[in-house]
This record gives C-alpha cells, sequence and structure tokens, in this order.
C-alpha cells in the first residue's frame, strides 16, 4: 500500500476549490446557490477525532507491545491494514470535500454584501475547511502510526562472491 502524498490531497483540494468556485459563480448567475450545511464541519470534526482515537490508541498498543509490557493487547495486522485503508479514504473525501467548501467560501466572501446573509454560509464552508483540514492531518497521523519499520537488509547490495 503507498503512503499518502500530501502534494496529491493539496492538488485535489486546489482543483476542487477551483471548479467549485466556478460551479459557484455559474450556478448564482441562473438562479440561488443552495446553502451551505451546518452539518459538514460537524461531521468532519467527528471523522478527525475518530482518526485520531484510533491512532492513539494504535500508538500505544504498539508501544506496549514493542516494550514487551505483560498482559499487552497486540495488534492484528488486518485492524492496522483496515485503520490505514479508513484513513488514507478519509484523507482524500475529505481533501475533496474541503476543497469544494474553500472555492464556494471564497465566492461568497468576494461576492456577498457586508452583513449580508452569505455571511453565516461563509463561516461555515470556513469551518468545513478548517475540518477538512483536521482529518487529513489525523489521517496521516494515524498512516505514520501503522507504518512498518524499513527493512535494511532488502536496501543492501549482495555482496560479491569469487
Amino acid at each position: 500500500m503507498k503512503q499518502l502524498r500530501i502534494r496529491v490531497l493539496g492538488g485535489i483540494f486546489v482543483v476542487a476549490g477551483v471548479l467549485a468556485w466556478a460551479g459557484a459563480r455559474l450556478w448564482n448567475a441562473y438562479g440561488t446557490l443552495p446553502s451551505v450545511p451546518v452539518a459538514a464541519p460537524v461531521v468532519l470534526a467527528v471523522i478527525a477525532v475518530v482518526l485520531a482515537a484510533t491512532a492513539l490508541s494504535l500508538r500505544a498498543r504498539l508501544k506496549a507491545q514493542r516494550d514487551r509490557e505483560p498482559d499487552a493487547k497486540g495488534v492484528d495486522p488486518l485492524v492496522a491494514a483496515r485503520a490505514v485503508v479508513f484513513g488514507q479514504a478519509s484523507a482524500l473525501v475529505a481533501s475533496l470535500v474541503a476543497g469544494m467548501y474553500g472555492g464556494v467560501g471564497v465566492f461568497l466572501v468576494l461576492n456577498s454584501p457586508d452583513g449580508g446573509p452569505r455571511d453565516d454560509q461563509a463561516v461555515y464552508a470556513g469551518l468545513s475547511v478548517l475540518t477538512g483540514a483536521a482529518v487529513v492531518a489525523a489521517a496521516v497521523f494515524l498512516e505514520r502510526v501503522c507504518k512498518l519499520p524499513d527493512d535494511d537488509d532488502d536496501d543492501e547490495p549482495e555482496a560479491a562472491t569469487a
């Protein structure tokens, strides 16, 4: 399984943001732009908390296992692999969603009069971007916790025998 690349997540964020901003402009030209749901930052925050709690739990269990503490509960490799897949999927979706809300938020900030009804929507969009970044950070942390140590034996070339 390949590691998450921050550049890829950033690229997804930027492309989704630009497309969302253009879509919001187009949608607003032909009608009213749908509102940003209040639940968007809440759901992303819950996902970030679940990812962080999973990472902290796995880290503590792996440390206890490495230190050979008595009654240490080991980590099943399949559980760790599932956690990493959950984290990677969450990071990809969160960067996409954060980019979309970021683009819509930029549109709302640039095209809203001061004190207009869209100010609340811009705040919800901004909070969604922040909590989306928290999901990405928690997912990267979870992936680092579950990373296997490098095997140095495979990197060294074999000695030539004569």
